[in-house]
């Protein structure tokens, strides 16, 4: 019997009519658009002759006008109360305008305030790493914090300027966050204008229990549950937010803690589900600048919120994340002598010699120099 606004608005116009069955006293504070005016007596008294059309009635708050619309469904009109009335219209229209005004300035500080550092860069690594092709069906994976949130701006941008035809969908898995911080994701797609499709499981209460590397665990899982959603609304590519930070720690995680030379490879074919590809297209910006960009637009995003940290972004344990955080400390300190120190690591596992190295592993098989030393 009621219906909402949002269901109002999808309505083709010629497919009802709307009336408006306030006084005249309310109706000259504020009307609805393409509204007819009409007092409920008039209405019941002189219904439209065409039930082929849908009434809409709006009252003040939308409980005199579902007692309107039950009485017409009695005379065989598809009739309906617009669910909170003009106040309720009235705040969701308010609430437009916000949203109308966050986008338009999250969006043209991407085209002009970080053209160079954030936008610049994204393109960049688009097109060098050939991240999207002609006929991707892209799924880009927000988990509602300020990267993955930045990276569906920068595709809903690269969306406007495409020079070839590709698809973007926008996936919120929601593993069992608490109701709060699912709100945060909504408000905040809401306002920056990002249909996101929502998708629920039970990761979170799937591991609680678990005692040994919870964390991993719950990774690997939302990696495969992200891949499936992904193929089921037929995408073949996910898109994950780690920046250009996420790939230079994780070099020297690798060297310093585990023993061997590996990165965060822009993008990866999966081995579980063929066909799909993970693209991070996020790969040469820097954190700071996604900071700024984020300070910048006075936006507030959760972090991770699960039941372990609540504070975690990648879902690694509290062992990882301390490592991590000393990886960033011995970063800040050689940058002070050395300024080039970042790019210096980025750059070392793109000039790797084979020639210098004592051992090497590739498509899982183990190479050691001795092998061709005397060829």
């Amino acid at each position: 019997m009621d219906i909402t606004i949002e269901e109002m608005e999808t309505l083709p116009a010629e497919s009802y009519e709307l009336f408006d069955i306030r006084g005249e006293i309310e109706r000259a504070h504020g009307i609805l658009p393409n509204s007819v005016a009409s007092s409920a007596d008039a209405l019941m008294e002189n219904p439209p002759e065409d039930k082929e059309k849908k009434i809409i009635i709006c009252c003040s708050r939308g409980q005199i006008s579902r007692d309107i619309a039950e009485e017409l469904q009695d005379q065989g009109y598809e009739a309906y109360s617009l669910k909170g009335g003009y106040v309720g219209w009235l705040m969701a229209d308010m609430k437009k305008k916000e949203a109308d005004d966050v986008c338009e300035h999250v969006e043209l500080s991407i085209r002009k305030k970080f053209k160079k550092k954030i936008w610049s860069k994204f393109t960049k690594a688009v097109r060098e790493y050939e991240l999207v092709k002609e006929g991707d069906r892209i799924a880009v994976c927000i988990s509602g914090g300020k990267d993955s949130m930045l990276m569906a701006k920068l595709f809903q941008e690269l969306k406007r300027h495409n020079k070839f035809n590709f698809e973007v969908k926008f996936l919120v898995m929601d593993p069992g966050y608490s109701p709060e911080n699912r709100k945060v994701i909504e408000e905040n797609a809401r306002k920056m204008k990002i249909p996101i499709q929502i998708f629920e499981s039970n990761i979170f209460e799937s591991v609680f229990e678990i005692e040994k590397s919870p964390c991993y665990i719950c990774a690997r899982m939302r990696r495969g549950y992200l891949y499936n959603f992904a193929q089921q609304m037929g995408c073949n590519k996910i898109a994950l937010g780690h920046h250009y930070d996420d790939v230079i720690e994780t070099i020297l995680m690798g060297m310093l803690y585990s023993a061997q030379v590996q990165t965060m490879m822009p993008k990866l074919h999966s081995t579980n589900f063929e066909g799909m590809e993970l693209i991070r297209p996020m790969y040469l910006i820097r954190e700071d600048d996604i900071k700024a960009w984020r300070d910048y637009n006075d936006l507030h995003f959760i972090q991770c919120a699960c039941k372990f940290t609540d504070t975690c972004t990648t879902c690694n344990n509290e062992e990882n994340q301390s490592k991590r955080m000393e990886i960033k400390k011995l970063i800040a300190e050689l940058k002070k002598t050395n300024p080039f120190v970042e790019g210096n690591i980025f750059k070392s596992v793109e000039n790797v010699n084979l020639d210098t190295v004592v051992g090497y592993k590739a498509k899982g098989v183990r190479h050691n120099f001795l092998d061709t030393y005397d060829d």
